[in-house]
Formats: C-alpha cells, sequence, structure tokens
C-alpha cells in the first residue's frame, strides 16, 4: 500500500476491513427504557468529570433496544446516564457507563465518540402480559433488572421530541498511545438529530442494582426510584465535537477553554 492510500481511505480498525461504517448512524424503532432514580451525591462527584458539574443526586438508567440501526444491525444496550451541567449552567447528559451485546457498536461507540461500552448481555422486553422488563447480565451473573408498567399513561410526545433532541450529551473519550500513556483525552459533546417519536409512556417503576467487580453499576446505589419513561423513536445519531481536551489545555482553565471553543 502506499503512504498516501494508507492516508486517503484510513478511518478505522481493521484498516482493510473496518467494523463498522462512517456516521452518522440512523435508527429506526429505537425503544428506550428509563429509569431515574436518586443516588449518592459523593459517587457521584467521583465520576463527573471536570468542567461538568453534577445538576442533582439523578441517574438515568437506561435500558435500549435497537432492531433497526444502519451500520451496526439490531442489537441492544444498557447503561447509566448522569445529569449534568456545563460550565454556562446548561443542563446536558453524561455517559457514565454502557454495556451492550454487538462488537460493531462497541468499537465504533468507543473509538468515534468516547463511549463507554462495554461487552454484557442485555434485555429489554415484555414480561408476561403488563410489565415490561430489562435485564443485565455480565457473565453469567445478572447485575441489573428493571420493571415498568407497561404503557401505563401516555406522555406529550412533543415534549420528549425537545428532551432528546435538545440535549447535550457528554463523554470522556479516552485513547492509549503504544506506551500505554493517554495520547487523546477530551470531553466529547453530541446531539441526536432529526429526531420523531411514535409513543412515549409513563408508569410504576422499579430497579435492582447488584454488584460486581467488572461491572460496578451498584457503585451508584438506588436510594429511591423518581419516575421511568417508555419511549418509541426514529433518531440519528451524529458526529461530535471536542470541547475541552485535557492534554493539549493543561495551562488553561476548562471554562476558558470553552470559551475559546464555542468562538473558533
Amino acid at each position: 500500500m502506499k503512504i498516501e492510500e494508507i492516508r486517503k481511505h484510513a478511518y478505522a480498525m481493521p484498516f482493510h476491513n473496518p467494523s463498522y461504517p462512517k456516521p452518522p448512524f440512523r435508527f429506526v424503532n429505537r425503544e428506550y427504557f428509563i429509569i431515574s432514580y436518586e443516588t449518592d451525591l459523593d459517587a457521584l462527584h467521583a465520576v463527573v468529570p471536570e468542567p461538568l458539574r453534577v445538576d442533582s443526586g439523578l441517574v438515568h438508567y437506561e435500558f435500549i433496544r435497537m432492531p433497526d440501526s444502519s451500520g451496526f444491525g439490531d442489537y441492544t444496550e444498557s447503561g447509566q446516564v448522569i445529569s449534568v451541567i456545563d460550565e454556562h449552567g446548561n443542563k446536558g447528559s453524561y455517559t457514565h457507563a454502557m454495556y451492550l451485546d454487538d462488537e460493531g457498536p462497541i468499537a465504533g461507540g468507543r473509538e468515534i465518540w468516547g463511549f463507554p461500552k462495554k461487552l454484557a448481555t442485555p434485555r429489554l422486553g415484555v414480561d408476561g402480559r403488563d410489565t415490561l422488563l430489562g435485564t443485565l447480565d455480565y457473565g453469567s451473573q445478572r447485575i441489573a433488572t428493571g420493571t415498568m408498567g407497561y404503557k401505563f399513561r401516555e406522555l406529550d410526545i412533543e415534549a420528549e421530541r425537545r428532551k432528546l433532541a435538545e440535549t447535550p450529551n457528554y463523554l470522556l473519550k479516552v485513547v492509549p498511545h503504544v506506551d500505554g500513556s493517554a495520547r487523546i483525552c477530551e470531553l466529547v459533546r453530541f446531539y441526536l438529530r432529526d429526531v420523531s417519536v411514535i409513543g412515549a409512556w409513563e408508569g410504576p417503576a422499579a430497579l435492582e442494582l447488584h454488584a460486581h467487580a467488572l461491572a460496578p453499576v451498584a457503585d451508584l446505589p438506588v436510594k429511591r426510584v423518581v419516575g421511568a419513561r417508555h419511549i418509541i423513536s426514529n433518531l440519528t445519531l451524529d458526529i461530535g465535537e471536542v470541547v475541552y481536551d485535557y492534554l493539549a489545555s493543561n495551562d488553561v482553565e476548562p471554562t476558558e477553554y470553552l470559551k475559546r471553543a464555542a468562538n473558533d
């Protein structure tokens, strides 16, 4: 291969047969089951990266079914999203942990945006006739179980669409150098685009988390379930943007760096 050929065609690993195509990615009939709960504030402060700040004691535990996604196929994921505030006081979401069952979106999610994805076995479906059930197994161990009354009460579809489309989402992306040190360490922001909501419901819910050394979802313990939503939508996962570079900007305060990035 010629050097110029490598430069022209390289975008992912493996070079000759990447695990995923280039973004953006379109999702059809993407199904969310989100349980919002209060947790320990000290535990949240320990995992939310500056310059973001903890918004409240809320964590959103998600089970997401993706039966039709361009480039990624048919898969399911589960994880925790934390309510945060940026340096301007705007509310956003920080993705703390994700577990899924498909190699393509694990590799693509980590390499492109910095999603904290690991291999596991999440499931989402209807248990019996009246219960929405989400589960997450890591190996042979059950580490999360969520239940909700199936389609108890309808939610405002437009309000749920705005939440998905207008909320900035943050990730901490880390890529190692060949010597094992961090070559990339960035705070990344992305938005969901072209969002439509097909249906949205709320209902009574419960969440149980179990301790695991390699899948520590229980490190953000459930104090009280605040509510739950079940949403079916179509949307596009768009490209991201770097809002803070932890390695290149050690001499610049986070707030000043973000101001400069906004002006560029």
